[in-house]
């Protein structure tokens, strides 16, 4: 800023150039003075100015043009400040900057100060880094500016733009808070009716903000049906914010809880108890009901990322929705990691809570299934997957022994290369077979679910393209006694794949969830394995 300063011919006292002249020939040739940088947006184009400042913005406001270059110097002379430019034109300037920046710029001079006053400039920053496209000329009318707008809703609360996962004990969820023309609004995505699992998502607000007027933006709480009502806001630390309704008198029905019963019921699942006759799935829905609805929309949520991808992937990564048996349709995310990809539940259930690691597939062994006549054969399918259970076994048991007596790495590489090349090279040799497989692969083979094997969707895809040795994380209710059982990934197309989950003999179908999610890039590979360890110790 202080180059920008020099520019200006303002020196450190923030004068005009006129001070900055006098104080030369008074022979103070010291260099200019870092201005103050401070970059909050409210205290861009505050303050008072000199008459020139005065007639320069009204100049910009009202579109009169700027002086003939005879009037503002020596004619022919190239400007050699930006202050001699004309004020359209740094109002063109100022408005290509960061919002963050503009404060800083407002410190300079007073006629900067007066120049970012401008709507113009606040009215660009606010399209051009929130998407922002509706008439603000319309808010203007009620007091409140553009940089109003940017300041004390849009840059306050940027911070919460993104995708999050909220504290709900084991059924976690899906938010997203998303600019929506002049207001913020927190939407939670549900997934479809069960098991309709490739329906698109569903939503519903739970909280939105706004600026009312110009003292700050009011938070409101959108839970319930009888419309917004008084909420607040808290950031509790970065990555993580919290929310609180203050009129939660606005959750209740008439009707009492059986008449909110029945309608989060049909909400949630689409249907009345009396439509599910099974007990269990009876007994799950009502215990979920009572967990999430004592909360009232009081909730701490915890930013989560879309996992990064890269062209080796075997598909594209993302989150999916999947069929989870008397549970319902959950939200799952997929990642990959070298030879392993796995699958993260970002919503769950009091056996396998959200954060949990659902199932896991090994990249490095492909399984051949069997022709359709003998792949509907439970015995069949179980002793191919049994087979490589027990071969990855063996070699895990061989790489533990080889790691062993090697002490220093120059030791381990002989060892290595006597046990089939597993050592610096190993990695790159199982990408290597890996990419082999896929590639002498077919396109589409046949495929049909053994007999036994329970779908809660029977629409699924009759020819898959590959399939790879996996593992599923089963659990009694509350998470108790935890275990890895093995099973079949399936990938059917770049959008849906399948678990076989060979101990339950059930089958899970994932549909890709196909929304342009804003905001929800993890800014480094590093922090995408920092959030996934969060929240499954969250879970844990």
């Amino acid at each position: 800023m202080a180059v920008c300063a020099r520019l200006c011919g303002v020196g450190p006292a923030r004068g005009c150039r006129r001070r900055g002249a006098a104080r030369e020939q008074r022979g103070g040739g010291a260099g200019d003075s870092e201005p103050d940088t401070d970059t909050d947006p409210e205290e861009a184009g505050g303050g008072g100015g000199a008459a020139e400042d005065e007639e320069a913005a009204e100049r910009i406001e009202g579109g009169r043009p700027a002086p003939h270059p005879a009037e503002a110097g020596p004619v022919g002379r190239a400007p050699l400040s930006l202050l001699e430019l004309p004020p359209e034109l740094l109002v063109q300037i100022f408005g290509s900057l960061p919002g963050t920046d503009l404060p800083s710029l407002a410190r300079v001079c007073t006629t900067f100060r007066r120049i970012l006053r401008t709507d113009t400039i606040w009215r660009r920053r606010c399209r051009e880094e929130y998407g922002v496209c509706e008439n603000l000329r319309k808010l203007e009318i009620t007091g409140v500016s553009c940089r109003d707008v940017y300041a004390k809703l849009l840059h306050r609360y940027r911070h919460i733009l993104g995708l999050w996962q909220p504290d709900i004990g084991p059924y976690g969820g899906l938010l997203n808070v998303v600019v929506d023309g002049l207001f913020i609004i927190g939407w939670m995505y549900l997934p479809p009716h069960d098991p309709h699992v490739d329906d698109p998502m569903r939503f519903k607000p739970l909280f939105r903000i706004h600026l009312m007027e110009r003292k700050c933006a009011t938070v409101e709480c959108m839970y319930g049906h009888k419309g917004p009502h008084n909420g607040h806001i808290q950031i509790v630390k970065k990555d993580e914010f919290s929310t609180k309704c203050n009129q939660t008198d606005h959750h209740r029905m008439s009707g009492g809880r059986q008449e909110e019963f029945r309608t989060w019921l049909r909400e949630e699942w689409g249907r009345t108890l009396e439509d599910i006759f099974h007990e269990h799935m009876q007994e799950l829905i009502l215990m979920k009901f009572i967990y999430t609805s004592q909360y009232d929309n009081c909730l701490t949520y915890r930013r989560i990322y879309l996992p990064p991808g890269s062209p080796d992937d075997l598909m594209k990564p993302g989150l999916f929705k999947g069929t989870y048996g008397s549970h319902g349709l959950e939200i799952v995310m997929l990642s990959f990691h070298g030879k392993k990809a796995k699958g993260t539940k970002i919503t769950g259930d009091p056996n396998i809570p959200a954060g949990q690691q659902t199932v896991e597939i090994d990249l490095a062994h492909p399984l051949q299934l069997p022709d359709i006549k003998n792949l509907r054969d439970f015995s069949e399918l179980s002793r191919i997957v049994l087979e490589m259970q027990e071969t990855v076994r063996r070699e895990e048991q061989e790489h533990q022994q080889e790691e062993e007596p090697c002490s220093q790495q120059a030791a381990c590489q002989p060892a290595a290369k006597a046990l089939g090349g597993e050592s610096a090279d190993g990695e790159e040799t199982a990408a290597g077979a890996e990419g082999t497989t896929q590639d002498q692969a077919p396109a589409s083979q046949p495929f049909v679910l053994p007999m036994g094997v329970i779908s809660r969707n029977e629409d699924y895809p009759r020819t898959c393209r590959i399939c790879f040795y996996g593992t599923g994380l089963i659990a009694g209710h509350g998470f108790t006694s935890p275990e890895r059982t093995p099973g079949v990934f399936v990938l059917f197309d770049d959008d849906r794949f399948g678990f076989i989950w060979l101990e339950l003999k059930s089958f899970s179908l994932y549909s890709r969830i196909k929304v342009s999610f804003q905001n929800a890039e993890a800014p480094s590979r590093e922090a995408f394995d920092e959030m996934l360890k969060n929240i499954q110790s969250l879970a844990t």
